[in-house]
């Protein structure tokens, strides 16, 4: 920032376009710098490249507690279905079942 004060300072015309161009930087990021420096803040903000993630932690743990209940719920229903075609086995074969066990 100091170089682009000192080419401004200079008068002369360009100058600032051609320190841009020397130091292979974009005017919106001297602009940009400019901002942060007005604001207090110092340094470059380090950022993860990428996109931003399209839900926050909360949101995955929801959705992923959900897929599993889901996931159980299939395996009920299955468990469930499946005792009841035990039951229906032992009707015609004429088996008794054992009696659950009352717990105290």
């Amino acid at each position: 920032m100091k170089a682009a004060e000192v080419a401004l300072g200079s008068g002369e015309r360009g100058a600032l376009e051609a320190m841009l161009r020397a130091e292979g930087i974009y005017s919106s990021q001297l602009a940009a710098w400019r901002l942060q420096f007005a604001r207090g803040e110092s340094g470059l903000v380090s950022r993860t490249p990428g996109r931003k993630p399209k839900l926050n932690a909360k949101d995955r743990e929801l959705l992923a507690i959900t897929k599993k209940n889901e996931v159980l719920q299939r395996k009920l229903r299955i468990a469930n279905a499946l005792i009841e075609l035990q039951k229906k086995a032992h009707e015609l074969l004429g088996l008794a079942l054992p009696e659950p066990e009352e717990e105290s």
